[in-house]
Order: C-alpha cells, then structure tokens, then sequence
C-alpha cells in the first residue's frame, strides 16, 4: 500500500514539474505571440488544471493490463523471426516506423472519435472550449484518452515496434512523450506560420482549424504528420484563421459534470455535430 502511495505521489510531482516546464515555455510565447488576447489566468484554467491530471494519471493506469494482454496475443501469433528481423533494424529506422505507425493509429482514433456517436460523447469534451490555448491540449475525457491512445499503440505492440529504441527508451513511451508536447504546441494560442513547413508538420494553424465550431471541425485529425490527412482526403489550411472554437453539442459545465455525462444516454440531440452534415439535427444515437 505504502509503495503504491509513493508511487502516485512520485507521478503527481512529475507532472507537477512537467506542468512548470511547460507553463514557463507556453505562457510567455503566448503573451509575446498571441494570436487572440487574453489572460493567462482565465475563466475554467482550474477545470483544466484539473484535467491536466486526470487525463494524464487515468490512462496511464488503465493502459497497462490492455497492452500486456496485446503483447502477449501477438507474440502468440506472429512467428518469432518476423520479431528478430524487427529488431535488428537501424535504431532510426524504428523510431521513425514507431512515429509512422503510431501517428496512423491516432489518425484513425481521433477520426472515428469524430464519427461514431458513443465515441463522441466523450472526445466533445476536448473540443469543448470556445478558446484554445496549450492547456487544452489535456482536456480530455480519460476514455477518450484511453481510446485513440490505445489505436495508436496496439499497432506499435502488433508490428514488432514496442520494443526498446535508441538509448534504451521503450519507443511507445517515446511517441506519446514527443506526440503529447507536440499536442501543447498545436493547441497553443501562436499566430506563428511556419511556411513550407506546414507541409511536414501540424502546426497551431493547421490544428486551429480542427477546433472551428462547425465547418471544418472533421479535418486535419492528425497530431504531428498532416501528409496523413492529405492522403485520406482530410487535409485543411487556408492562409487565415478560424473565427470561432467549440462545438455546438451541449456539454455540462464542470469538471465532474463532464466526466459523467458521456455515460449518460441523451434523450435528443437536436444540435449540430461532427456526425450529421451542417444544418441538419442529429438523432439521439
């Protein structure tokens, strides 16, 4: 008991300090280049501290029996050579089919997130606000965090790709560590455009738009690499910015309300949602 208790404190003061990197990055970039004025301290940052987290200590721990039972299906199945070959792969070659693999599996996660009525119950929660900044890139309802992290990693654990990378790091901690710092960037509240880069990268601009009320809410799905939206015919980046954020699906307004409400079965949906087309209500599903 006492161990398990040091442990949780040990992963609170982590992203404690974690938390303090990132507000000491993000808050004077977001000051210095905002794209939209605003404070710092503005109205729902403790409901997003709050979700900070949640959604950082819930999946991590509902993760680990899920992919021990992956890996233990897949070893059964794929012959073990196909594993040695894997592994005797260039360090580089590895991460850079570990961040491919991944970032696909998280392109089709968050897409289905938008398109399957159960699934968006829970991720309406992340496009929730009417404002972005890089605190929301956490606010996100633990099952959804759970679901498109588990389609993003089974496929690591199916190809051979869990394994250890470059200086001993587990390459699926590395993706969600290198994907979640990424996710802080996009959601920043930064005017910056990055010219050709947009090409290669996802950007606050190209993910901006994935936050816009209606319009253009199911494009641009991936994380870092919008070559995949591209492919799948998803892709979004005009030269200006969207007018406004949010979501049109009614959404309780705390914390505690918007864990629960997901499992709660609505008895209409007249609104606007990413799975009806603009102008159209939406039954109950």
């Amino acid at each position: 008991m006492s161990d398990n208790l040091s442990h949780f404190a040990f992963e609170v003061f982590r992203l404690a300090v974690w938390l303090a990197l990132l507000v000491a990055v993000f808050v004077p970039l977001e000051r210095l280049f905002a794209l939209r004025t605003g404070k710092a301290w503005r109205p729902g940052v403790l409901t997003d501290l709050g979700y900070y987290f949640l959604s950082s200590l819930v999946p991590a721990v509902l993760l680990g029996l899920p992919m021990a039972l992956v890996a233990t299906a897949v070893h059964t199945v794929v012959p073990a050579s196909y594993y040695a070959a894997v592994a005797a792969l260039p360090a580089w070659s590895k991460i850079a089919l570990a961040f491919l693999v991944g970032e696909t599996g998280f392109y089709w996660g968050h897409r289905l997130s938008h398109h399957v009525p159960l699934l968006w119950r829970f991720h309406a929660v992340h496009h929730s606000p009417a404002h972005l900044d890089f605190l929301i890139n956490t606010r996100a309802h633990p099952v959804d965090m759970l679901f498109t992290r588990l389609c993003g990693l089974v496929p690591l654990y199916a190809l051979g790709l869990a394994g250890t990378g470059a200086g001993g790091a587990s390459l699926p901690a590395l993706v969600i560590v290198v994907g979640s710092f990424w996710g802080f960037f996009i959601h920043a509240n930064l005017r910056w455009r990055l010219g050709p880069l947009e090409w290669l990268v996802a950007t606050p601009a190209f993910h901006h738009w994935h936050h816009t009320r209606r319009e253009h809410i199911d494009r641009n799905f991936a994380s870092m690499l919008p070559a995949l939206d591209r492919l799948f015919g998803t892709h979004h980046l005009p030269r200006e910015w969207p007018a406004e954020y949010g979501t049109d699906t009614v959404m309780a307004p705390t914390l505690a309300g918007q864990m629960v409400q997901p499992f709660q079965r609505p008895a209409s949906r007249a609104v606007v949602s990413p799975c009806t087309t603009p102008g159209k209500a939406a039954s109950a599903p």
